[in-house]
């Protein structure tokens, strides 16, 4: 189970751990954003001193329609307590959690200052 706050912007936060390919760690708290799909957001200067390895360009549809082009990199985030290897985009703004991140985890938000955030396994049912 991960657990968080919402901040006094009203923006659900959790604390990780991102890892580099030479054990290199550094703690970040990240904006949980349902909204975006993808894995993982750092600024590039955290993937550069992190020494994430390259992996590919992506292309991304903004809200307002104009489309853009980003650098996807390969790491590892503590998630849960166990080690992921993810991608990540860089992109200059604060770092995010995307719904592939969330993916098989439920997310439970207090929407207040304050709320907690819990992002926890889906459990498995068994048969109906």
């Amino acid at each position: 189970m991960i657990r968080g706050a919402v901040n006094a912007a009203y923006e659900p936060i959790v604390a990780l751990a991102v890892q580099g390919p030479t054990g290199q760690i550094r703690d970040i708290e990240a904006v949980v954003d349902t909204g975006y799909n993808g894995f993982l957001t750092l600024p590039p200067a955290m993937v550069s001193d992190l020494r994430l390895p390259f992996s590919s360009i992506g292309r991304g549809l903004l809200a307002n329609g104009d489309e853009i082009r980003f650098e996807v990199y390969r790491g590892t985030v503590q998630w849960d307590g166990e080690p992921r290897h993810i991608r990540i985009t860089a992109a200059d703004a604060t770092p995010l959690v995307g719904m592939r991140l969330l993916e098989d985890h439920s997310l439970l938000v207090d929407v207040k200052d304050g709320g907690r955030v819990v992002v926890q396994p889906i459990e498995q049912q068994g048969p109906a």
